[in-house]
């Protein structure tokens, strides 16, 4: 299934924002770190990483020109599952 063939269901268009790429990169960046701290537990630590991951699933998705609609439940999945054509990997 193509990324237009989720238009409207759980995907909607829009012009990829070189500003807000750059927000959700930077937010990873000091996620990554914080999955890091030693200090903190693993729950804080997994919690930092599940955030990178959908932060950088959300950049591929929006640097392609789509955005998950929130509204609907299973954004998150969808992130997930698109990056198969996001990044251009095989699944």
């Amino acid at each position: 299934m193509s990324l237009d063939n989720l238009v409207g269901k759980t995907l909607e268009k829009i012009v990829p924002d070189a500003m807000v790429i750059q927000r959700l990169l930077s937010a990873a960046e000091r996620n990554i770190a914080d999955a890091h701290v030693v200090e903190i537990s693993q729950e804080n630590r997994f919690d930092a990483a599940y955030k990178a991951i959908m932060q950088l699933a959300n950049v591929a998705l929006q640097s392609n020109g789509y955005r998950t609609l929130t509204r609907k439940p299973g954004h998150h999945m969808t992130m997930i599952q698109a990056l198969s054509q996001t990044v251009n990997i095989d699944k």
